[in-house]
């Protein structure tokens, strides 16, 4: 699945994935390829995303917006 990590200043990330771990602000949310589409806020927290390859980058959000849909994540960060 793609995704897209976007911050105010620049687009921190995009790639193809395997697993996002995302701090939803109403609890942790882990997304695998074919999950139901989903639109959610973020709290500060750290986003992890895991490559095909198994290489893991992390990132830190001080909250921000989720849309999960058709094997798509795009992340607004702040």
């Amino acid at each position: 699945m793609k995704v897209e990590i976007i911050s105010p200043e620049a687009t921190l990330y995009r790639g193809e994935v395997s697993f996002v771990y995302l701090p939803g602000s109403d609890g942790s949310l882990g997304v695998l390829n074919n999950h139901a589409p989903l639109i959610s806020s973020l709290k500060k927290g750290v986003v992890r995303v895991k490559e095909v390859t198994g290489k893991e980058h992390k990132f830190e959000v001080n909250g921000g917006t989720v849309e999960v849909m058709n094997n798509k994540i795009i992340i607004l960060a702040e």
